[in-house]
């Protein structure tokens, strides 16, 4: 598991840590990190350090010493290195380091330093450090402008400038690197977006934080952490014991996503489905996955759920509608004491009537920032700007565990970690992937996974599942996006049984 932890977090560890050493130990571990993983990018990219060319753009703060730092390491291996002061201040070991290693520096100037930058084989981002937030001050900004169209490859340091380390937030010019080299333990913004987008490939360098760190504020499921948590058939399994869920979802407007939450169940591993909707996505259901037990329903008599069978857990709410008979369902179905995923039009329903989450069963929400706006009754760009803020405030104040969607997908429970996924390709973005999202992760719940579980688990596998589809037949399980291909929801649900294979 990778495990991801506040600035405030990392500084405390920081303090205890160096008051076990001597001075200056902890700021030339980082350095000789960093350095080591800048002379890795230029062996690749000029099969040498000699003669390359590095700028080094050094702020205020220790992040400046740790690029100097590291600028002299490199500059002793025979790279012409430039240091631009954009701070009121710069470090003084640091900058007398690269002096005596025949390293240059020199004040910020706009055109001399945009000159510097547009010449150099690497730039290197010391600007600001894990204690900034908020917009970019000057000349900081248009620093990291020039980067922007840069030849060279850009590598931050630590957290790329601009980028909120504790959350992600991005509120003005960031740096946009091709990597990131960070130290000690990684931090909440490298993985959650909008800063995450920011960072390229992130590399950990390890300063002995570990036995000083508290819990994390973050974590993000591996491969295996995600194989140790599936539900695994043993020889005495039965469709029962492998989990029965119970889907309601369609209509006669919005068939595709009664099909697509079912095939997400089905080839997520679910021991039987059991649909229940009604006439038409029924019968959309019935022709495409014949293995699911299907029940028309009819809201206006009696009990909703009459002759549906037993469940172990729900999903509810894709393509539902959100007409009287659709609240009907709703209802029912949040009123039993089984674990319920409430995802779409399910969402609209508790955005009106958050009476509904009043229950003694679990329940998972799956917004995405539009739906996460009603449900709160906040600006969807504030969202956006802060997603771990917001999902665990729809947590705490909504009662249940909260998957919310989007380009860093988050799962949030309250006084746990918020997991952050990993997987995923911006081909997701396409209608329909959320409801086979639904599909597994209601499988996952029926097979007797937690929501907390259920959710990070089905995120992990709908994301590698999308790689998988995307890169095609006979490719590997999506190891980057190059050349991946546009897909369809569809594509994610069949890609499944391959997912769970690579794991």
């Amino acid at each position: 598991m990778r495990t991801a932890y506040t600035s405030d977090q990392i500084r405390a560890a920081e303090l205890a840590l160096m008051a076990r050493l001597p001075e200056g130990t902890l700021m030339g571990r980082a350095a000789a990190g960093l350095a080591a993983a800048c002379a890795c990018v230029l062996i690749a990219r000029r099969g040498r350090v000699y003669g390359s060319r590095v700028v080094l753009m050094v702020g205020s703060g220790d992040n400046g010493g740790d690029a100097l730092y590291a600028g002299a390491r490199l500059a002793r291996r025979g790279a012409r290195v430039d240091a631009i002061l954009a701070g009121a201040r710069s470090h003084q070991g640091g900058l007398a380091a690269l002096r005596a290693a025949d390293g240059r520096a020199m004040e910020f100037a706009p055109e001399p330093a945009r000159e510097l930058i547009d010449a150099a084989d690497l730039v290197m981002d010391g600007l600001v450090g894990i204690g900034s937030s908020g917009a970019l001050r000057e000349p900081y900004g248009t620093l990291a402008a020039f980067t922007e169209d840069a030849p060279g490859v850009v590598i931050a340091v630590d957290v790329p400038s601009g980028v909120d380390a504790s959350s992600g937030r991005v509120d003005g010019p960031v740096v946009r690197a091709h990597a990131t080299v960070t130290f000690g333990a990684y931090k909440n913004g490298l993985l959650v977006d909008p800063g995450a987008s920011c960072c390229g490939a992130v590399e950990l360098v390890d300063i002995g934080l570990g036995p000083y760190l508290p819990d994390p504020d973050v974590a993000a499921l591996i491969g295996d952490d995600v194989a140790d948590l599936l539900p695994k058939p043993a020889p005495e399994s039965d469709k029962y014991r492998r989990g029965v869920v119970g889907i309601a979802a369609g209509s006669d407007t919005f068939t595709g996503a009664a099909v697509l939450a079912a095939g997400g169940a089905v080839r997520a591993g679910a021991g039987m489905v059991r649909f229940a909707s009604f006439e038409e996505p029924v019968r959309q259901v019935r022709a495409r996955w014949p293995e699911a037990v299907t029940t028309v329903l009819s809201p206006g008599a009696g009990g909703v759920l009459d002759g549906v069978g037993r469940v172990q857990a729900w999903v509810v709410g894709p393509g539902l509608g959100t007409g009287p008979e659709a609240h009907a369902v709703v209802r029912e179905i949040l009123a039993t004491d089984l674990p319920v995923l409430v995802d779409a039009d399910g969402l609209t329903h508790v955005a009106g009537d958050r009476s509904l989450l009043r229950r003694t069963g679990p329940t998972l929400l799956t917004p995405h920032a539009g739906e996460l706006s009603r449900l709160l009754g906040v600006p969807r760009e504030r969202i956006e700007a802060g997603r771990i803020e917001h999902a665990r405030r729809a947590a705490t104040e909504l009662g249940a565990t909260v998957l919310l969607k989007g380009s860093t997908t988050l799962v949030a429970e309250e006084d746990r970690p918020v997991r952050v996924n990993s997987t995923g390709t911006p081909w997701l973005a396409t209608g329909g992937t959320g409801d086979v999202l639904s599909g597994i992760a209601g499988a996952l719940l029926a097979g007797g996974l937690s929501c907390y579980d259920a959710a990070s688990c089905a995120a992990y596998l709908h994301g590698l599942a999308a790689r998988i589809a995307a890169a095609g037949p006979g490719r590997a399980a999506g190891r980057g996006r190059a050349g991946e291909a546009p897909i369809a929801a569809l594509d994610v649900a069949e890609a499944l049984p391959e997912a769970v294979r690579a794991l």
